[in-house]
């Protein structure tokens, strides 16, 4: 009798642990349930990985990443909120460039082609009526060399600089943020046809100071020796009639 009460005491205190620990789980269930998982953070926007993606521009992030734009897009994009427009030219825009013309072109006037292409704002299709022309791009606001006038109907976007016209034709990309849309033609600014003012003249030399002395003190010096010269004589001729005067009434 006594044996068998010690085992159902002990078979008590069993199900007493065994229901405690069941307990002690399933709160622990519900809590991490509750708790939610950290999110990852998103990946900084990478221009060359995006435009890979979308393929067809080759020519394009080759010469984003041999001006090193391409490192300036990133970081403008992660340090400001602003935002970024891109007009992306696709392989046949390049191709149909006359021969030759890249690689006439110093690195100074690759970067400023480059940054002719984007608008340091996020403009998203259907705001480019907003914009004022002409409209400044990263390349400058130089209204007569870096002019870029935009002008939308619907949903067709226009561009202009002055060499060339085309249209947007299509979105790639756009995160609110970043917008890329493709162009069928190259934007050339005017910049690289127009010539190049002509420096300004330089300032004539200072004349020094011993020839400028001699040049404007030398005539009135020998005009001074002239008439000294003329009054002697003036005072001799005096002296010499003065003189036969006397010497004509002394008897």
């Amino acid at each position: 009798m006594v044996i068998m009460m010690m085992m159902k005491t002990k078979m008590k205190k069993h199900h007493l642990l065994s229901l405690s620990l069941l307990m002690l789980l399933c709160y622990t269930t519900t809590v991490s349930a509750q708790t939610p998982a950290p999110s990852p953070s998103s990946a900084p926007t990478d221009i060359i990985r995006i435009l890979k993606k979308a393929g067809g521009f080759t020519t394009l992030i080759r010469l984003l990443t041999t001006t090193q734009v391409s490192t300036q897009i990133n970081a403008q994009l992660l340090n400001s909120n602003n935002g970024l427009t891109l007009f992306a030219p696709n392989d046949n825009s390049f191709q149909s460039l006359k021969p030759g013309f890249l690689n006439s072109l110093n690195d100074q006037q690759k970067n400023e082609l480059i940054q002719f292409h984007v608008l340091p704002t996020f403009v998203s299709i259907s705001n480019f009526d907003t914009l004022s022309n002409p409209v400044r791009t990263q390349a400058g606001d130089d209204p007569d060399r870096l002019a870029l006038n935009i002008t939308s109907s619907g949903n067709q976007v226009n561009l202009t600089t002055g060499v060339v016209n085309t249209t947007v034709g299509g979105s790639v990309y756009s995160d609110h943020q970043l917008a890329i849309y493709q162009v069928d033609k190259v934007l050339l600014p005017r910049d690289f046809f127009v010539p190049k003012p002509p420096p300004p003249a330089p300032a004539p030399a200072k004349a020094k100071a011993s020839s400028a002395k001699t040049s404007t003190d030398g005539p009135a010096s020998a005009d001074s020796h002239s008439a000294a010269t003329n009054l002697k004589l003036k005072i001799w001729f005096s002296l010499a009639v003065a003189a036969a005067a006397v010497f004509s009434l002394s008897p």
